[in-house]
């Protein structure tokens, strides 16, 4: 089994609001960075996009070094990407602390998994709304981190899909707490409730922290709310 010091802090510190960079502004990247530093982030969510397999294009690698240039908090990166196997190597050597893959584009992802592993990386596998548990719970012993997405990913702003909730209900019962169970879209102060009493420990916030004047008082009022009503 692989071993994840990070991934046993982020457990120990759960739950966790993961800022994704995506809704940044990214005329002010590194200033964005260090606002969410000093904000107490502990961790940032990095949603690279091909166009193909979502229908948009966000940033690929030179970003992705450019921002691990610039901070020392994990890095959080999910390819949303129809070719995952060809990029590993190279989003863990600019910078990445976690690989998330999707179960769409690797439905037997056992290689996959092992690799990121060999690289000296956490992994983790992400389901879109459709997809059932069933297609991840044959590979959650083997991953440290499992991504359900309550929007349909490639572009920020949407919705919470609530029925996903179910999804996350089921991760924690398989995996208990020895398992990052992360959530996606429309995470904000109306729905971080639901999410944390159903089990994720990693809420990824985009348009709903960005918004936001003070991004400390954001993180610190969603946090809050994660642990007064995050499942036993």
């Amino acid at each position: 089994m692989f071993a994840s010091p990070l991934v046993d802090r982020l457990l120990d510190t759960a739950p966790m609001v993961a800022p994704s960079l995506l809704a940044c502004d990214f005329a002010r990247v590194e200033q964005e960075i260090r606002r969410l530093e000093e904000a107490g982030a502990g961790i940032l969510h990095l949603d690279v996009m091909d166009g193909h397999f979502v229908p948009n294009i966000s940033f690929g690698i030179p970003v992705v070094e450019a921002i691990r240039r610039v901070t020392d908090l994990p890095l959080d990166v999910h390819l949303m990407i129809s070719n995952p196997a060809q990029y590993l190597k190279r989003f863990r050597e600019a910078g990445a602390d976690l690989l998330t893959i999707h179960i769409e584009t690797a439905p037997r992802p056992e290689a996959l998994i092992e690799e990121i592993h060999a690289l000296g990386a956490a992994a983790g596998l992400c389901l879109n709304p459709p997809t059932p548990v069933d297609a991840v719970e044959p590979y959650v012993d083997q991953c440290q981190l499992v991504l359900v997405m309550s929007v349909m990913p490639g572009f920020g702003g949407q919705g919470f899909q609530s029925a996903v909730l179910s999804k996350v209900r089921r991760l924690r019962q398989l995996a208990g707490d020895r398992l990052l169970v992360s959530i996606d879209g429309g995470v904000n102060l109306e729905t971080v409730g639901d999410c944390a009493a159903a089990g994720a420990r990693l809420l990824v916030a985009g348009s709903a922290l960005f918004s936001q004047p003070d991004y400390g008082r954001f993180i610190a009022k969603m946090t809050q709310m994660a642990q007064n009503n995050q499942a036993a």
